[in-house]
């Protein structure tokens, strides 16, 4: 079995918690100088960075309780706990999408007469690169621990990014041109359609991960191809293989000389075993069952 060490799992709490740090400050910020500048753009992007804070919590809540190991009333560990979280995050995602485009579509069939300060394209600009490092920091900490939560909030501060991208645009523009007042509001609703994406994805793959969904047939394969590899296994069937928390749960029937001792057969399962280790670091848990080649004779061993 493969298990996240607790330098990692420290390196998820750490990038959560200093991601919602920053999202109280981003909101404060956008939502003062929204309000200063008469910018409705920024005020609506400092209420999609509360629902970005609103994510961080569950994300923090879903990483910790996800990491627990197995105990006498979960098996299989808490894995499911961080899959259900990270599909509260792609609902929200999706909430959050549609705020900003019904918002959007508001604000194009009732453009705002007033041109925002400039003070509103400062404050967006300054959070663009805030929330895009910490997307990246995120997202590189959730796929080393193989952690849905922390990838679906990676991309929760992928999307803020862009609606503040979204009201630098029509900020700037609505200063060239009056009547290119409401180009935030088109920027606004582009984006809200990368944010529809993004919570879609994250809520499929929490609900095929929820529903013991098997990975794609490249996945298979590679297995396939890593059990036949191993000297002495003559072919395998029953292959069953579900996610759990983002890492895979395996079980498999190998194929081997009915002739050979039950330790020779241990051995050969153990040499599997191994090699699936070592050609999936997303693995959790795997078992490996020796079956007689029926030809060679009936002595059976098991592992």
């Amino acid at each position: 079995m493969n298990d996240t060490t607790p330098a990692t799992n420290s390196e998820g709490y750490r990038v959560t918690l200093i991601g919602g740090i920053c999202n109280v400050g981003l909101i404060a910020l956008k939502a003062s100088a929204g309000i200063i500048s008469n910018s409705e753009a920024l005020i609506a992007d400092a209420i999609h960075s509360l629902s970005d804070l609103i994510t961080d919590i569950f994300t923090l809540a879903g990483f910790r309780i996800g990491r627990k190991g197995a105990d006498a009333n979960h098996h299989f560990g808490h894995g499911r706990v961080e899959t259900f979280f990270s599909s509260i995050t792609g609902i929200l995602l999706i909430l959050g999408g549609a705020y900003i485009a019904l918002h959007s579509i508001e604000r194009i069939r009732s453009p705002s007469l007033g041109i925002p300060g400039t003070l509103a394209v400062g404050v967006a600009l300054l959070s663009v690169p805030v929330k895009e490092a910490l997307y990246r920091w995120t997202m590189r900490v959730g796929r080393r621990t193989a952690s849905p939560s922390l990838i679906a909030n990676a991309w929760h501060h992928r999307s803020d990014a862009l609606s503040s991208i979204a009201v630098v645009i029509g900020v700037t523009g609505a200063h060239f041109k009056l009547e290119w007042v409401s180009l935030d509001a088109w920027a606004a609703l582009a984006v809200s359609l990368f944010i529809f994406k993004a919570g879609g994805q994250i809520v499929l793959r929490a609900y095929r991960e929820l529903t013991d969904a098997a990975p794609g047939m490249s996945v298979q394969e590679k297995i396939r191809a890593c059990a036949l590899g191993i000297k002495g296994v003559k072919d395998l069937h029953d292959l069953r293989i579900r996610s759990s928390g983002g890492r895979y749960q395996m079980e498999v029937h190998v194929v081997v000389d009915g002739e050979i001792t039950v330790r020779e057969g241990h051995k050969i399962a153990e040499e599997v075993e191994q090699c699936l280790i070592s050609g999936f670091p997303e693995l959790g848990s795997v078992i490996v069952h020796v079956d007689p080649d029926e030809k060679n004779g009936d002595q059976k061993g098991s592992s």
